[in-house]
């Protein structure tokens, strides 16, 4: 049985991953925005050994759900599932930073700098990321006009830079990202052509640590299968940057 932290669970694929995590008798922890969406999880999964609640779009309350994950002592595994999507218009945090970036990118990073280390990392990206590019000289869209399919897919590479930057800095730890696939989720719309019932698979496999196959470190998957991600995921130079870009916005290092 392994302890499993999953950012943003309390709807959608995080819980369904959750439930199934659940259902194979590993202890879960879920995280909501609100008190209200932490209820609503509650009816949802009793199974769940606890619910952490904070908003993730500041530092402030990012840094607060860390600590609140690492009152309950160690965890096997973090899920950092937590994102908005890619029709999000353009709006500024009370730090400043476009929720999007906050969000998806910068609140995984706080994410994985303070909470005590596991042995297992899971970042969750999408395939949009493979038709981005960083963009970190103007990370926080000051200098483009901002389009959401963008802003998405950019932080969703971050996502998978930021998988590849902790493998390479953290070899103790199994580091991976993943893509669920476009699928009809709240965020993914009604439209979205992926299978459903495919969507929570990976991510809830490479966090049990219970097949053989999932110890392994920067690696991408797509359906429990290995894919080739996105060329920048692999640029050192990149993911030093990213580190140090995410270290100074937030004021938090990463720890060696």
């Amino acid at each position: 049985m392994s302890r499993i932290f999953i950012s943003g669970s309390s709807t959608g694929l995080g819980m369904m991953a959750a439930d199934l995590l659940a259902s194979q008798g590993h202890e879960i922890v879920l995280h909501a925005r609100t008190a209200a969406r932490a209820e609503t999880a509650r009816k949802e999964l009793p199974e769940a050994k606890a619910i952490v609640i904070g908003d993730l779009e500041t530092i402030v309350g990012a840094k607060n759900v860390a600590a609140q994950v690492n009152a309950l002592g160690r965890f096997d595994a973090v899920m950092h599932n937590a994102a908005v999507g890619y029709r999000e218009g353009h709006r500024l945090t009370a730090d400043g930073l476009p929720h999007v970036f906050a969000i998806n990118t910068l609140s995984a990073y706080i994410l994985t700098a303070l909470v005590e280390r596991p042995k297992r990392l899971v970042y969750l990206s999408s395939g949009m990321h493979h038709h981005a590019h960083a963009n970190l000289g103007d990370i926080l869209w000051k200098q483009r006009r901002w389009n959401g399919s963008t802003a998405y897919a950019e932080s969703k590479l971050h996502d998978a830079i930021l998988a590849f930057a902790i493998a390479r800095r953290w070899p103790g730890v199994f580091s991976n990202a993943l893509e669920p696939g476009w699928v009809p989720t709240k965020m993914g719309g009604p439209g979205a052509p992926d299978d459903m019932n495919q969507a929570h698979l990976t991510q809830a496999w490479l966090v049990a640590g219970d097949d053989p196959k999932v110890d392994v470190t920067g690696q991408y998957f797509y359906h429990l299968k290995r894919m080739e991600p996105n060329s920048e995921t692999h640029d050192e130079a990149l993911q030093d940057r990213l580190i140090a870009i995410c270290a100074e916005i937030s004021g938090i290092d990463l720890p060696t």
